[in-house]
């Protein structure tokens, strides 16, 4: 009998995780050396070791010319100890994608240079005018950057009431932002993820065996998030305190989206330092219950918090729940949440991915289908936290990145290895963001390097799979169709699941647009999108290997 439903389960778990065959390799090549892009992070590192210099920096993609080609947006430093980025080689940067491999720095025209020591940065059309803007997160100064739709952007984020200020902390160290339409009244509201309660004139010395080193995060009280709702008119209303967010102290780090219950409503998961992750459960009354113990993703499979650094949201399994995947430090592993429908299941060890990270440290993280095979992939960007590792800890500094192939099975296999040459070559990496650079179907991928040039990696995978990438353009729901859930149907296969969010990994922002790897099938019998209005819009016989432009219609809600 126990022979029987050993068995049982067995044949079970072949449905739940269908077998495949690997379709070739996935590689990557950085091309940096030939885009013309010569920005170079800087981080103002001293011997002092600032707290604030380890943690930088993100990037975003996004389109911001709307010629249909991404651009990059980079983030900078300043100049420690007074913050200040009067000098061109602390500015952020931005470059318009020339659509022919190579980039142009337009940072001055458009006018987002930056003010401050910045962190992060998050994408979204927050005034639904077609054109995409910026929030740009700092350690002493937030900026909303409004895309005026002619090159330029305007800082506007005195006149919108989005500063970051606390009104008992004062302006707080905002790491991530995120854009999100909490309260599906068609308009993005803004989500500001704080770090910990550092002050450079303050700051005390951290060492270990007399080396001087960044400080552990066990050294500072930790930071809410604050919540802004936005009014429609240009200003936003913070509703911390009101919707429930604001009275959750952490160590906020990366931030993510999903409808994870599928009850219409986007819900939140903060990744922490040091400090338990945090769930936080769309109440769709404006108010959120933060579930995250309740739910299994606060702590690891051993019970114990991690320094939760990036974090992604997407299913991974093709079941239409949302999962969870966050990159923590070397002894931690990175968690991967299974979401099995009422609650989460740590399947780190048993999916491979436990001992593919167990000892490395790792930032920003995506779930992204790289080899277009229709199983969702997991990249991770990795270094060590402090810059003289080798001396405190005995470990590499600089480590290289991370690709874990889904195998359809249930299991990542760690393909790093065989992903190209430039792929191995190890730098002190920070935030990614993911898109498709050349609208080649393939998802590409911009890696922040501290003290360095960024790295540009595009998917050169040989295989020969089809695709589909949507567009997607909200009437009733905001402009960018955040939150939108998408359904793709094949002939003969398992659907595939996707949502609209720029909201990935750490501190930074990724391509809107959804995508899908189709595997074998050359196109899709339906595509099913499930609006934020709560219109359901299908589309039927939607033939593969195209950029589809998906305009919300008027159908009847659902």
């Amino acid at each position: 009998m126990r022979l029987i439903l050993i068995l049982a389960l067995l044949v079970a778990a072949a449905c739940l995780w269908p077998q495949r065959r690997p379709d070739g390799p996935i590689e990557f090549e950085n091309v940096i050396d030939r885009t013309g892009i010569t920005f170079m992070m800087n981080n103002s590192v001293t011997p002092e070791k600032h707290q604030v210099e380890t943690m930088i920096a993100g990037v975003a993609l996004f389109d911001y010319n709307n010629d249909g080609l991404l651009d990059i947006y980079f983030v900078n430093g300043a100049r420690l100890p007074d913050m200040d980025k009067s000098d061109p080689k602390f500015f952020n940067r931005l470059y318009r994608n020339n659509g022919d491999g190579t980039f142009t720095d337009v940072t001055g025209k458009a006018g987002v240079r930056g003010e401050g020591f910045s962190m992060g940065v998050a994408a979204g059309d927050y005034d639904n005018d077609g054109y995409v803007d910026l929030y740009v997160t700092g350690v002493n100064r937030n900026q909303l950057l409004h895309n005026n739709g002619d090159g330029t952007f305007t800082d506007v984020t005195e006149k919108a009431g989005v500063a970051g200020m606390h009104p008992k902390l004062g302006k707080t160290w905002a790491i991530s932002a995120g854009w999100f339409d909490y309260d599906n009244d068609g308009l993005l509201d803004l989500v500001v993820i704080n770090y910990v309660n550092w002050n450079i004139a303050t700051e005390k010395p951290c060492a270990v065996d007399r080396v001087r080193s960044y400080c552990s995060p066990d050294s500072y009280t930790g930071q809410p998030a604050i919540l802004y709702h936005n009014n429609g008119d240009g200003t936003f209303t913070d509703v911390s305190e009101r919707s429930g967010i604001g009275k959750h102290v952490g160590k906020g780090m990366g931030v993510a989206f999903a409808d994870y219950d599928g009850d219409g409503y986007t819900d939140m998961f903060v990744s922490n330092d040091t400090y338990r992750n945090f769930l936080f459960h769309n109440e769709r009354n404006g108010t959120f219950r933060e579930v995250g113990v309740l739910d299994g993703v606060a702590y690891n499979d051993a019970g114990k918090s991690i320094a939760g650094m990036g974090v992604d949201f997407r299913d991974i399994d093709n079941d239409g729940r949302p999962d969870i995947f966050v990159s923590g430090m070397t002894g931690d592993t990175f968690p991967l949440f299974r979401n099995l429908g009422r609650y989460f299941d740590d399947v780190t060890a048993r999916s491979g991915v436990a001992a593919a990270t167990a000892r490395v440290t790792g930032w920003g993280t995506g779930i992204m289908d790289f080899d277009n095979d229709g199983n969702k992939d997991l990249f991770a960007a990795c270094a060590s936290i402090l810059d003289n590792s080798e001396e405190i800890d005995h470990l590499p500094a600089k480590l290289p990145n991370m690709v874990l192939r889904n195998l359809g099975n249930g299991r990542f296999e760690n393909v790093s290895a065989q992903a190209g040459p430039t792929f191995q070559v190890p730098a002190a990496h920070r935030g990614a963001a993911f898109g498709d650079l050349n609208n080649d179907g393939k998802i590409d991928v911009v890696v922040m390097t501290q003290n360095a040039k960024p790295e540009i990696f595009m998917n050169r995978s040989p295989g020969r799979n089809h695709w589909l990438l949507l567009k997607l353009v909200g009437t009733r729901s905001n402009r960018d169709g955040l939150g939108a859930r998408v359904q793709v149907i094949r002939a003969g296969s398992v659907p595939l699941y996707n949502h609209a969010t720029t909201s990935v990994g750490y501190a930074s922002s990724s391509d809107k647009r959804v995508h899908f790897g189709l595997g074998t099938a050359d196109h899709a019998e339906k595509i099913i999108i499930d609006w934020p209005s709560g219109i359901r819009q299908v589309l039927t016989d939607v033939k593969a290997d195209q950029i589809l432009t998906v305009r919300e219609s008027p159908a009847q809600a659902k």
